[in-house]
């Protein structure tokens, strides 16, 4: 007898309930038309690892267990004599999340991390591209619950970039909505 599949709960969510309450908000007329999520990515700019090569592998370990997936390191496209940066080296590191691990990381965004940010008032509501793509940074790594805080021995900033299928911001805005995403006014 084969196992049940498990399905993530905003997926679950999606397919049961926000499809139907954006259809009728924006009169689709094909399902095809209703936005849905299409990847998260997840970057992390590491500086000092120009000075201290280890940091960027404390990062990536970080952002791995943040993510549930292996990152990739990010390089430098040029060489900046200021910051000692030379082209080709790595200063960062990204993460794609799609599928289901994109549902567990919004998930988790929206639950369990953003509430625990110190002076949290919301997110900006004008954070969208024009294309439905909406960008957010994040001070501190360590508001993630995989994060051992005991063990940290730096605090990096991140940004998250949520793609959606959406055409324009009102849609991509109303669809992250109805994910949890909480927007102030």
């Amino acid at each position: 007898m084969p196992e049940a599949q498990y399905e993530p709960r905003l997926k679950t969510l999606y397919r049961g309930s926000i499809r139907d309450r954006l259809t009728e908000q924006f009169k689709y007329t094909n399902p095809m038309q209703v936005p849905a999520l299409e990847k998260v990515v997840i970057n992390m700019g590491v500086g000092e690892a120009v000075s201290d090569s280890k940091k960027i592998r404390t990062a990536l370990a970080e952002l791995a267990s943040i993510s549930g997936q292996k990152p990739i390191e990010t390089k430098a496209r040029k060489s900046i004599a200021t910051f000692k940066v030379r082209e080709g080296m790595t200063v960062g590191c990204k993460v794609t999340l799609r599928r289901d691990r994109m549902f567990e990381f919004v998930d988790r965004l929206t639950t369990i991390a953003l509430p625990r940010v110190k002076d949290f008032r919301g997110l900006n509501g004008k954070s969208f591209d024009g294309r439905g793509n909406y960008a957010m940074g994040m001070k501190e790594h360590i508001v993630f619950p995989e994060i051992n805080y005991d063990q940290v021995d730096q605090i990096w900033g991140m940004d998250i970039i949520v793609c959606t299928t959406a055409r324009t911001n009102e849609e991509a805005k109303a669809l992250l909505t109805e994910f949890g995403f909480p927007f102030r006014n």
